[in-house]
Order: structure tokens, then C-alpha cells, then sequence
């Protein structure tokens, strides 16, 4: 499997764990039942989670509103180490642990200023079914060892252009819907 350490690529800031396998699980629709996840169809504004602050509401409003519910937790870590967890997580998501993961590679760690650390994402569909984004971190630190603090974006967040930079711009303390 190809690392994303040896990606040096113009404009190939990520890999994507569809980008190096076919398994049908990867993203896939037999996710959301093996899980009990809602698709983005289908979720009311009686399934949002609770929410810190107005800022927070009205974001998972509006992802609501769009249907923009997937979001990632963000591991971050040097290039080796990245590199090593990269295949497990490609695993997982063969196997239909996770949803999906992508990580940065060394043109993307050359390109993208605002990032100090390498950085691996692993993705859910719906960032409102909070049991499966809790059951996703709790695979990433118990399966792997991690115990620093991870931070879990939704698209939306991305989307928005919500950054660590811009986070108060939006009335948030952090660009992230869930730390922990």
C-alpha cells in the first residue's frame, strides 16, 4: 500500500482510503445499519445533540438544513507515525469499522501552512448520531493507543472555513464540534 509519506505530487494533499483500496465497505451503505447511524435524509432536529452555545446550534442547524452531516476525528502525529497507523485504518474501514480515513501527504504537509503535525482523519457519516462518533473514538484510542486530546470536525465546519484562526469569528472556542 502505497504511504502518503511518498506522495510528493503537485496538488495531492491527501489520500484517501478509496484512493487505495476497492473494498466496497469503504464509505459504503452497509455502514449505517451495521452501526445504527441515521443517513442525512433522515435526521430531524429532534436527533441534534446538544449543543454548548447558540454558535453551535446554529451550525448544526444549518448542516441539518443542507444535510451536511459527515465529520472526521483528527489524529495528528509526525509522518512516521502517521504512516504507521495509515494501513491499520485502511483496515478498519475495509472492515467497516470506520466509515473512511484519509491522510496527509508530504506535499500536503509541505503546502498547508496552518498544519504543524501530520494529520490523519477518520471519518463518520452523521456527526449528529453521537454514539457512533463516540464508538469511533473510542476505537482510535483504545485500537491504537492515542491519548492525546482529538478533535472531531464536521464538513460543515470545513466548509465554513472554521479554523483555529477564524473558530471566535464564528462564536466558537474551537474549530471542532466535539474534544475529547
Amino acid at each position: 500500500m502505497r504511504s502518503p509519506l511518498d506522495i510528493t505530487d503537485e496538488e495531492t494533499y491527501w489520500l484517501r482510503s478509496r484512493d487505495v483500496s476497492d473494498a466496497p465497505a469503504i464509505g459504503g451503505d452497509a455502514y449505517f445499519s451495521t452501526h445504527d447511524v441515521p443517513r442525512a435524509s433522515e435526521v430531524t432536529a429532534d436527533d441534534l445533540p446538544p449543543a454548548d452555545s447558540e454558535a453551535v446550534a446554529e451550525i448544526d442547524r444549518e448542516a441539518l438544513e443542507t444535510e451536511t452531516t459527515i465529520g472526521k476525528w483528527q489524529v495528528t502525529g509526525t509522518g512516521e507515525r502517521i504512516a504507521e497507523l495509515w494501513p491499520e485504518f485502511v483496515a478498519d474501514a475495509e472492515d467497516g469499522i470506520i466509515w473512511a480515513a484519509k491522510a496527509m501527504t508530504t506535499y500536503g504537509y509541505d503546502h498547508l501552512e496552518m498544519y504543524d503535525d501530520y494529520l490523519l482523519t477518520v471519518y463518520t457519516p452523521n456527526y449528529f448520531a453521537k454514539g457512533d462518533v463516540d464508538r469511533v473514538r473510542d476505537h482510535i484510542r483504545e485500537g491504537y493507543g492515542i491519548t492525546k486530546e482529538l478533535y472531531y470536525k464536521p464538513d460543515i465546519y470545513t466548509r465554513k472555513g472554521i479554523v483555529a484562526e477564524s473558530a471566535a469569528e464564528f462564536g466558537l472556542s474551537v474549530p471542532a464540534r466535539y474534544v475529547a
